[in-house]
Formats: C-alpha cells, structure tokens, sequence
C-alpha cells in the first residue's frame, strides 16, 4: 500500500507539471524543443534521466551481483559513452539542426531520402527501446504491488496510459522537468541505498571489498565460493573477449546516435550550454554508475545469489536489496522511484519518435518540405504518439513478462551505433560524404544489426547462428563500409558544395536556431 501511495505521489506532481507545460507548448518550438531555454543544469539532469533507464538501475545491478566485476563492465561502458557524445556530436548536432537528427543530414544532402531513413531507424531504436521499458515496468510494478491485484496488463496499460499524457499535452517541455524530477529521485535513492549498504560494514572500503571477495552460493546442490572483484564470472570463453568488446563498441558509439538523447540538445539556448550540460550529465550518470557497484555486491552479499533468483531473479537485486537494509518502507520508495525512472525514459523515447514522424516524414517527406502549418506538425506528433504509446503497450502485452527484453535494449543501441553514427559523424566531418552514402549506411547498418540479433543467443539461444550476443563488432564497421564506399561510387556535387556552409554553422552556430521569447 506504502509503494502504491509513493507511487501516486510521483504520478500527482508530474501530472500538474504537464498541465502547466501544457500552457506553454502550443507552438512547434516549444514542443518539439521546449523553446530552446532549458538551461545546462537542468538539461544534465534532464539527459541524465533519460538515460539512467530502469535497465540500468535494475539491469547492471543484478549484473553485478550475478557476475561481480564482468557486470560492472557495463556501467564503465554507459559512462565512458559520454565522452563521444561530449567531443564528437553535441556542439555541431545543435548548430545544424533544429529539432531531430534528420536536420544535421539534410542541412548538406538530398532531404526526402535521407530524412525518410533517419525516421525509420528513429521509429526502430525507441521502438524497441520502449517495449522493452513497458515489459520491464509490467514486469516490475505487478510484482511489487502483486498483494494489490494489480497484473502485468494492468502496469503496461498504466505506464503507457500516463506516457501518452505527458507528451501529448505536455510535449518537450512536460518531458524534460519528469526526467529531471525522476532524476533527482533515482539519484537520492541510490545514494540512500548505497549509504544503507555501507552502514552494514562499517562504512569500511577494506571490510566490503573483502567480504566481496568470498560470496558464496548454491550450484548443483553444492555450496560455491566465488570472488566477485575477479573478472571471468560473465565473459569466459570461447567468446567471451569478442562479447566484451562488441558490448563496449555498442554502448560507446551507439550513446551518440541514440534519437532520444541527441534531441535534447535542440532544448537549450546555444552550443556551450549544449557541452555544459553534457559535463553536468558526465557527473551525474558517473557518479549512479560508480554507485552500482556498492548496489550490485551489496545485493550478492546481504541478500545472497540463491534469494534473488527465488524470488524474481536478476533484475529484482535492487528492490530486494532495499528491502533487506531499509525495510519495507524503503522498498516502497525504491519501488516508486523504478516507476519513475521508467516513466520517464519512455516519454523520451516517445516525444523522439513522434518529433521525427511529424518533422522529417510528414513535413520532409509525405509533403515534400513545403511550407506546412506548426500547429498541424504538433498535432502530427500528438496523434503518432498515441499511435506509438497503444502500439508499445499492445507488443508488451503480447510479450508478456517473461520476454526477453535484454536483446532488445541492445539492439537499440547497436541500431544507433551501426545506422545512425556513421551518418552523423561522416556528414559532419567528410566533404566527399554525399546523399547515396547516408541512405546506404543507415539501411546497411540497421539491417545488419537486426538480422544478427534476430540470429544470436540473445534470441536464439543455443540454436544461435551468430555467436555474439551483441552485433556491434560487426554491424558497426557494416554501417561506416558501406556509407564510405556508396559516396565513394557516386557523385554529388551539391554535397560537396553545402559542406563548407555546413562547418561554419556546425562550429560557431552561425545561423542555428536560438531560443524563442519565455
């Protein structure tokens, strides 16, 4: 009863933050970017929740407390992802565009084609992002609140319910203060729970380390030691090193071309505040990551492998943990907290989706770029965010929680790293990159990447045709062959001659799209 009125409370405040939004999110700048006057504090925060999905905080921890040191690995390649997205992509990506991806590719190339493709993958990433969220929220929610009758179809339909409103009436501007709020609370979750974990040692780095280092467990009617900070528990052989390195290319490359990241940086004022808020994300998703660790061995250690996997498995480390150090009352909070984060997460994947529908296809494509009406591309956005939002909760429903959603949130970023980044990157920063070029890439790379997770264990199991269970190590290198050489066989001229205009815009932010009056 405690996690439901928690969970109510959170649902109350976002809900008078969207009618408020929805005051001010009439205009095609205000929602589709929030006017362009989010500051660099609030869009850190803003980016930091769509990005700390409930994969990450339920995910990485039961990582971590499954497989110790092999689990962390993934939160070294979430943060170190960063990096990429700092130093590559957020400066030119605000110049040059306005409010999808798509704007940085037809600023110098042929608009309909390479729009249409850039919507496709747009459509395909958060797609797949979103069931994902929705089976992992069912999933969550109707067993934490199973004493209240609430079902599996009954979480989707909710979370999908309160997804739809926010967006629809709130647009950007709604979206971005519920990852912000979301934010502030998974961080102070996180920091109390860790804390709690602490305090059962002592707040001794030597006394928790060492314990971590003889975690025991069943396994075959026997009882197994193990020391967690040792790597080889996850990634053993024969593939274990090429799954690692596939993994990390995924998540390092693939956090640049992720749609629903790359469209808040069009929510802020100019390009500085744009690298400022990505420093204000840095800091904050490094410091959930680093956390995770004490989350993930204070799950193997206080609550034990043979516990969790009895009572929900992997994914339930997190809650269970809380319940062990904090009682129910935190496990209450911890639980609302999860409903927020995935809330949250799947707003942005919606507002992206439906942005790229109405901008890029409607406006671009089906109306060839003439002149269109800013209300009539909002009302585009809303009514494909319906349409999405019914659409990912009818899949997670069919689904059902058993599902295994893990393939699908890394193939949304394999998608993102083979399909989008080799069109970004290289129409960015290669005159000779032409129309032919980005159209083959994308189709390359998002195929590429689906065919081989559709053929790998993650799907297949043992029957697998492909061994890796993530395809970036091939798909990704597919996505830049195949751009080079389609712009190396045809001519462009037009591409060429754009490239130098592109540059200046791209670094100094002559001509981008400014902030509109509050």
């Amino acid at each position: 009863m405690t996690a439901i009125l928690m969970t109510l409370a959170f649902v109350a405040v976002t809900l008078g933050v969207t009618v408020w939004a929805s005051r001010r999110s009439s205009a095609a700048d205000s929602f589709f970017a929030a006017g362009r006057n989010i500051t660099a504090w609030q869009n850190g925060l803003a980016v930091s929740g769509d990005y700390m999905s409930a994969a990450s905080f339920l995910g990485i921890t039961g990582l971590i407390a499954f497989h110790g040191y092999d689990g962390f690995m993934y939160s070294v390649g979430f943060l170190v992802a960063y990096l990429t997205v700092l130093l590559v992509v957020a400066e030119p990506l605000r110049n040059s565009g306005k409010y999808t991806i798509a704007d940085v590719l037809a600023f110098r190339l042929s608009a309909r084609p390479v729009r249409a493709m850039a919507a496709l993958s747009t459509l395909t990433i958060g797609g797949l992002y979103m069931i994902a969220q929705m089976v992992g929220a069912g999933a969550m929610v109707s067993l934490l609140m199973a004493e209240t009758g609430i079902d599996f179809r009954s979480s989707v339909a909710s979370v999908g319910m309160l997804m739809i409103v926010y967006v629809v009436f709130g647009g950007m501007l709604a979206t971005t203060w519920v990852q912000i709020i979301k934010a502030v609370l998974l961080m102070l979750g996180v920091v109390l729970l860790s804390g709690l974990v602490m305090a059962q040692y002592g707040f001794s780095f030597d006394q928790f380390f060492g314990a971590a280092t003889a975690v025991t467990h069943s396994a075959g009617g026997e009882t197994v030691t193990r020391d967690l900070l040792q790597p080889g528990h996850y990634y053993k052989p024969p593939y274990g090193a090429l799954n690692l390195i596939s993994l990390s290319l995924a998540l390092i490359l693939g956090t640049a071309g992720l749609p629903h990241i790359l469209v808040r940086f069009y929510t802020v004022p100019d390009a500085r505040t744009a690298r400022v808020s990505v420093v204000w994300a840095m800091a904050i998703i490094g410091a959930f990551y680093v956390l995770t660790t004490f989350l993930g061995l204070g799950a193997a250690m206080l609550v034990g492998r043979d516990q969790i996997a009895a009572n929900g498995g992997i994914n339930m480390s997190a809650p269970l943990l809380a319940l062990a150090v904090g009682g129910d009352l935190f496990l209450a909070f911890i639980a609302a907290v999860t409903f927020a984060t995935i809330l949250a997460v799947v707003a942005g994947l919606t507002i992206s989706a439906s942005t790229s529908v109405a901008h890029d296809f409607y406006a671009n494509v089906i109306r060839a770029g003439k002149p269109t009406s800013p209300v009539m591309e909002v009302a585009v956005a809303r009514l494909t965010a319906v349409v999405l939002g019914a659409g990912a909760v009818g899949a997670a429903i069919l689904l059902g929680p058993e599902a295994n959603v893990a393939f699908l949130v890394g193939l949304a970023f394999a998608v993102a790293a083979s399909a989008n980044l080799p069109a970004i990157v290289l129409s960015l920063f290669w005159r000779r990159f032409n129309t032919a070029g980005a159209v083959a890439g994308i189709a390359a790379g998002l195929v590429s990447s689906v065919a081989l997770i559709a053929v790998s264990p993650s799907f297949m199991g043992a029957k697998a045709l492909f061994p890796l269970e993530n395809p970036g190590l091939v798909s990704i290198p597919v996505g830049f062959i195949a751009a080079v050489a389609a712009a190396l066989l045809s001519k462009d001229r037009s591409s060429e001659l754009r490239y130098a205009e592109l540059q200046v815009r791209a670094h100094t932010g002559l001509g981008a799209e400014r902030a509109s009056a509050h």
